[in-house]
């Protein structure tokens, strides 16, 4: 019963959001959130800092994730301080590789992408895990099932990307094809899962002229697939079932990270098959050799005890941080000015 209590309050959470986001992110006044005057133009005049939607959707996904893993991996018995020492050396690795990536791939210098991280994080990952296990057994005496500790995080990416996809809209990146050229099939019977991007500021319509058009929402399609294939895999997790768990959010993400590409406008690199399409094939055939290598956990996950670890104040005081480093990190918009202007109204003074 209480497997399924939790699959419902993490449903009844996300599914409003997504309906408001669907609805309203691909909208001018979504992109950018606030701006900060930063340098001084003239007596009157600031050039200002803008602080994006996207930074914070991007922070909220991720800390809905790493959330996410902590109740699963604490539902196991495992300490937080494993968790949180694995997920901070994750990040140092993949956040940079995340621009690192993109800037080689599409040769823009302020290009950002998760597909990167990913790849780079399902790839070290389950080394990384299995290292950290050999070495806090032997320093300070502390076992756990690094199977289980995958298969979390595991999840944990398909809820993060998954909801991730709201900083896509509001951003207006990872955009798809105008409808009327998708296929018949879905011009016939899919038209409405179309979004109207509206801004000259939203990439969509500074690379390409697509504003007011209908586009395919392959973000909205994303999101759904992978917050799907989330919620399925926090339920074989909490029933024992570790390495379907891997397995099956693995390959949902990779496989449909692979043909939604096909109905995106946005420049992936000049090939017909992208780089990050050959990544998401990469980590299936990866995943597929290394996972025999580790061991099936023993271990019956309990959820109210990963509940009681989520509310530990080392853990939300990890959870805020990582929260505000990513959005300073991605939330402050590189490719987006602004100009302002401050006066007083002498009718008040």
């Amino acid at each position: 019963m209480e497997i399924w209590c939790f699959i419902t309050f993490l449903t009844g959470l996300l599914v409003p959001i997504y309906i408001w986001g669907f609805k309203y992110l691909p909208q001018e006044r979504w992109q950018v959130m606030c701006t900060i005057p930063a340098t001084k133009i003239t007596s009157s005049s600031w050039r200002g800092l803008n602080l994006t939607y996207y930074g914070l959707f991007v922070a909220t996904a991720l800390v809905m994730a790493m959330a996410l893993v902590v109740v699963l991996v604490g539902a196991t018995g495992i300490a937080f301080g494993v968790m949180a020492l694995v997920t901070g050396m994750l990040l140092i690795i993949c956040v940079p590789s995340a621009q690192f990536i993109a800037k080689w791939v599409e040769n823009k210098p302020y290009a950002f992408s998760v597909g990167a991280a990913s790849f780079v994080g399902i790839i070290l990952g389950p080394w990384l895990v299995w290292a950290m296990k050999i070495i806090l057994s032997k320093m300070m005496t502390i076992t756990f099932d690094p199977m289980a500790v995958i298969a979390a995080a595991m999840v944990g990416y398909a809820l993060g990307e998954g909801m991730g996809r709201l900083a896509c809209i509001s951003f207006g990146c990872c955009y798809g094809k105008p409808i009327e050229q998708m296929p018949q099939v879905v011009q016939r019977y899919f038209a409405w899962v179309s979004f109207t991007f509206t801004g000259s500021t939203k990439k969509i319509n500074y690379t390409h002229p697509l504003e007011g058009k209908k586009i395919f929402a392959v973000q909205a399609v994303t999101t759904v697939i992978y917050t799907t294939t989330a919620l399925i895999g926090t339920g074989l997790f909490l029933y024992n079932h570790y390495r379907r768990t891997y397995l099956f959010c693995l390959l949902i993400t990779q496989l449909w990270r692979f043909c939604s590409e096909f109905f995106r406008s946005d420049y992936r690199g000049e090939q017909r098959i992208s780089v990050y399409q050959i990544m998401s094939l990469i980590t299936i055939f990866y995943t597929l050799l290394i996972l025999p290598l580790f061991p099936a956990a023993q271990s019956t996950p309990d959820v109210i005890t990963g509940l009681h670890l989520l509310w530990n104040p080392a853990a939300i005081f990890f959870l805020q941080f990582i929260w505000i480093a990513i959005f300073l990190f991605v939330g402050r918009s590189q490719v987006t000015g602004a100009t302002l202007s401050f006066h007083v109204y002498r009718d008040r003074v």
